[in-house]
C-alpha cells in the first residue's frame, strides 16, 4: 500500500497531452480515513446548496472543455466533458453515495470537472495519456460487466491494470470507483486555461472543507500537476 506522499510524486501528466494542451493542470487530492457510506444529510445539504447555486452552462471554463474533447476527436455533444453533463441535471442531480455527492457538488458550484476512485483499487502509478486503443477499459453495458478499449489518441487516465477514466473525465472505470466502503480515495480537479490558479485553489479548498467536514478524522494531502 502506498502512502499518500508517494502516490501523489507519481502521478504523471505525458508530454503529448500536455501538447494537445499547455494550459492543462490537475490538481489532486488524496484522502484516508474517509468515512463512506450512502447519500446522507451531510451529502444532500452540499448537493442542495451546489442545485441552488450552480455554474452556469455557458461558462468559460466549461465551454474550454468541449473545446477540449473535440481537439482528441471526441463529440462534446455526445459524450459530454463531466462538469458539463452534471450542469445539464441541476436541479435533479444524482444521489450516489456521500462521497461522489461531496465531489459531484464542488464540480456543480465551481464549474470544474471533478474525479474520485478509490485508492485500494489503482495498481501502479496514476497518469494521463493518450491512448494506444487497446489498453482494458472494464464497464457495464446494460447492466452487465465488460471490457472495453478506448479510442487511439483518446485522453485517459490510466495505471498498470488499465485505464481508469476515458476521454479525460467523461467516464470512469467500474473498477476503481468509489463505492460506500472506500475510506482511501483520490480526487482529480480538472483545470483549463480560463480558469486561473486562484479559481482551481479556491475549488480544491471548498473540496478539502467538505470532506474534512464529513470525515473529520481524514488525513488529506494534495498536489498540483
Amino acid at each position: 500500500m502506498s502512502t499518500a506522499h508517494d502516490f501523489l510524486a507519481a502521478v504523471r501528466v505525458a508530454a503529448e497531452v500536455r501538447e494537445l494542451r499547455p494550459d492543462y493542470r490537475a490538481l489532486l487530492v488524496v484522502a484516508e480515513g474517509l468515512r463512506p457510506g450512502p447519500s446522507d444529510d451531510w451529502s444532500e445539504s452540499l448537493l442542495a446548496d451546489a442545485e441552488a447555486h450552480p455554474a452556469p452552462l455557458d461558462d468559460p471554463h466549461v465551454l474550454a472543455w468541449a473545446e477540449a474533447f473535440r481537439a482528441f476527436g471526441a463529440k462534446p455533444q455526445r459524450t459530454r466533458p463531466s462538469v458539463a453533463a452534471l450542469l445539464r441535471r441541476v436541479p435533479g442531480l444524482p444521489r450516489v453515495d456521500r462521497l461522489t455527492d461531496a465531489y459531484n457538488a464542488v464540480s456543480v458550484r465551481h464549474a470544474v470537472p471533478v474525479g474520485g476512485e478509490d485508492l485500494d483499487a489503482y495498481v501502479g502509478a496514476m497518469r494521463l495519456v493518450r491512448a494506444r486503443g487497446d489498453e482494458p477499459f472494464e464497464t457495464t453495458a446494460a447492466g452487465e460487466p465488460v471490457v472495453d478499449s478506448p479510442e487511439p489518441g483518446e485522453v485517459v487516465w490510466r495505471d498498470d491494470a488499465g485505464v481508469t477514466c476515458r476521454r479525460w473525465n467523461w467516464r470512469q472505470t467500474t473498477r476503481t470507483r468509489l463505492t460506500t466502503a472506500t475510506s482511501r480515495a483520490v480526487f482529480v480537479l480538472d483545470a483549463l486555461g480560463p480558469m486561473s490558479d486562484e479559481a482551481l485553489a479556491a475549488a480544491g479548498d471548498a473540496l478539502l472543507t467538505a470532506l474534512a467536514t464529513g470525515s473529520p478524522q481524514a488525513t488529506i494531502a494534495s498536489r498540483t500537476v
